[in-house]
């Protein structure tokens, strides 16, 4: 695999887990999670590294190469995912 295509596959793998993480952090009627709250912190914490570097790698690439839109918004949706799971593993974290 080339590392170019990286930014594709981590927007498109976040998308898919966010959506699992915000379906699983819906509470029950007996105030538990109705996925583990441990598996939703390892989730977004993965999540949170994946579009970290697809952020990475493709600012990377659109600083080296010539400027592409289409590769430039998929970088920066990365690093907005990217700092949305930070924030949304904040949130999950007991206190």
């Amino acid at each position: 695999m080339k590392t170019i295509n990286f930014p594709y596959i981590a927007l498109a793998l976040s998308a898919f887990l966010l959506l699992l993480i915000v379906k699983g952090s819906q509470l029950s009627s007996d105030g538990n999670t109705q996925i583990p709250l441990l598996t939703l912190l390892v989730v977004n914490e993965f999540s949170f590294f994946v579009t970290a570097i697809g952020a990475y790698i493709g600012i990377k690439q659109c600083l080296a190469t010539s400027f592409k839109s289409s590769y430039a918004l998929v970088s920066i949706l990365c690093l907005i995912f990217s700092v949305g799971f930070m924030l949304m593993g904040i949130k999950l974290w007991p206190l």
